[in-house]
C-alpha cells in the first residue's frame, strides 16, 4: 500500500509558525484522532514512541507513529519553520509525515514505513514538498501521485 493512499486533504496542512517537537506531535495527532479525546490518545502514543528513539530520519523529515485504531491512517505536515527532532543527520525537521496502523497488522506498520523511507530518499519529491505554496498545492502533490509521475 502506497504511503499517500493513507491521505485525506483534511489531514495534509501547513503549521505556521515557531513549534516544538511536542506541538508537532500535538498537532498531527489532532489530525489523525477521530475527536478530541482520542488525539489525545494517540498524542500520548506518539510521544512514548519518540522517547524511545526519535522518528527524524534524516534530511528534514520525521516518521512519527503509533499502534492504534480500526485501520491505517496518516497525516502530513509541512514546518514553517524547522523543529530538532534529534534526526540522525542532525538536521531539523520541516516535513512530517505521521500515521497510526492497528495493533493487529504489524506487517502493514512495516510496510508503510519502508514505501515512506523510499518516498521521502528522493531529494526531488522532498523539494516539491518544500516548494508547494500552501496546502492546498500540497494535497495536489500528495493526493494526485506527483512522487510516482516524476520517478
Amino acid at each position: 500500500m502506497p504511503c499517500t493512499d493513507l491521505l485525506a486533504a483534511d489531514r495534509i496542512a501547513v503549521l505556521s509558525g515557531p513549534a516544538s517537537r511536542a506541538a508537532v506531535l500535538d498537532a498531527v495527532a489532532r489530525l489523525l484522532g477521530a475527536d478530541p479525546f482520542d488525539a489525545g490518545r494517540v498524542a500520548a502514543m506518539l510521544r512514548e514512541r519518540e522517547a524511545q528513539c526519535s522518528t527524524g530520519i534524516g534530511h528534514g523529515v520525521a516518521i512519527p507513529h503509533a499502534r492504534g485504531g480500526d485501520a491505517p491512517v496518516a497525516a502530513f505536515l509541512r514546518l514553517s519553520q524547522p523543529v530538532d527532532f534529534a534526526a540522525c543527520d542532525g538536521e531539523p525537521v520541516d516535513l512530517v509525515f505521521a500515521m497510526r496502523v492497528p495493533g493487529d497488522r504489524p506487517q502493514d506498520h512495516l510496510l508503510i514505513l519502508a514505501d515512506l523511507a523510499d518516498c521521502f530518499a528522493d531529494a526531488a519529491f522532498r523539494e516539491r514538498l518544500r516548494a508547494a505554496a500552501d496546502a492546498e498545492a500540497l494535497r495536489a502533490l500528495l493526493l494526485g501521485g506527483a512522487r510516482r509521475r516524476a520517478a
